[in-house]
């Protein structure tokens, strides 16, 4: 994209750093390679299929891609959590929806779908281990010994000193882990835009991820302007819910208080998403993880608070 488009960064805008460094074919298979151990030449082997639809935090922060008969699902994520392998399930579901079998689901013929792989690349600022397997069944309400219904996603350490083999076999995705970490660094001293500025040009100039920082500096600036405030603005309503929620708790009882302290917590979420961000109570409480069959429950609470 050339510099001088103008990018609108808000809650709308449909892509991340992290997309916009692997949507061409060769990044991608460079990462696959490092990640699977394989060692793919032709990046038209790889069939993209990323739903334009996919949105989280309103950025599309999903890579997924067939090669080899291997459907994988690669997620980037700044901030943990456990509700990835229920996302990474309606996330499958939806692309096995749309591929073309070209037979009758409903015939007598067992189909071929591709065996997918569900990948997701941490560098948030908590500390998490070099190598993580989450399980749908942890989610589950009741815990089976051999759970009906089973997903497994890895989470993997992409930050400075973690993963070393991963980095060294894709160095685009050390040098976006060397980026990533440079705007942090200066963003803790500097105003964030001045920092973002700083990190691009050091890059640029120390070669790490020159090309890519070169042709789309203009955007990079504003997406990586908006993710920075998008996870800075998560952080503090999480803290800011668990406070008020925990005070309510205390005043309450410890049993009843507990209870009404997370519901307290997760209407101040609500409301500060729905004021700071524009959004619907809808998107907030996708965005909060409360499960749909209690919207209707919040939705009732937020009405009863405005009257």
């Amino acid at each position: 994209m050339a510099q001088d488009k103008e990018v609108t960064a808000n809650r709308t805008y449909k892509s991340s750093v992290f997309t916009m460094v692997f949507q061409e074919k060769k990044e991608l298979l460079e990462l696959y390679n490092a990640v699977s151990g394989k060692h793919y030449e032709d990046p038209e082997k790889l069939e993209i299929n990323t739903l334009d639809n996919a949105i989280y935090m309103s950025i599309k922060n999903d890579l997924s891609f067939i090669i080899d008969s291997r459907l994988s699902l690669y997620e980037h994520q700044s901030t943990y959590n456990p509700n990835l392998p229920l996302r990474c399930l309606f996330y499958v579901a939806d692309i096995y929806s749309k591929i073309p079998l070209h037979k009758d689901i409903y015939g007598s013929t067992p189909l071929s779908i591709p065996d997918p792989q569900f990948v997701i690349f941490y560098n948030g600022e908590q500390e998490v281990s070099e190598r993580e397997i989450m399980r749908l069944s942890s989610l589950y309400t009741v815990k089976e010994e051999r759970p009906k219904l089973e997903l497994e996603a890895v989470m993997l350490n992409i930050r400075p000193g973690h993963n070393q083999r991963l980095m060294e076999a894709s160095r685009t995705l050390r040098e976006y882990a060397e980026f990533v970490e440079r705007v942090r660094k200066y963003a803790k001293t500097m105003v964030l835009e001045e920092a973002v500025e700083r990190a691009v040009t050091e890059c640029i100039n120390e070669e790490i991820l020159r090309d890519f920082l070169e042709k789309n500096r203009a955007e990079v600036i504003k997406v990586c302007l908006y993710e920075y405030n998008q996870e800075e603005h998560m952080k503090f309503v999480r803290e800011e819910g668990f406070r008020q929620g925990h005070e309510q708790g205390i005043e309450q009882g410890i049993e009843q208080g507990q209870k009404e302290g997370q519901e307290f917590a997760c209407l101040t979420n609500i409301r500060n998403l729905m004021k700071n961000m524009d959004w619907s109570a809808t998107e907030a409480m996708k965005a909060i993880g409360i499960p749909e069959e209690k919207w209707q429950g919040y939705e009732k609470k937020l009405n009863e608070s405005q009257k």
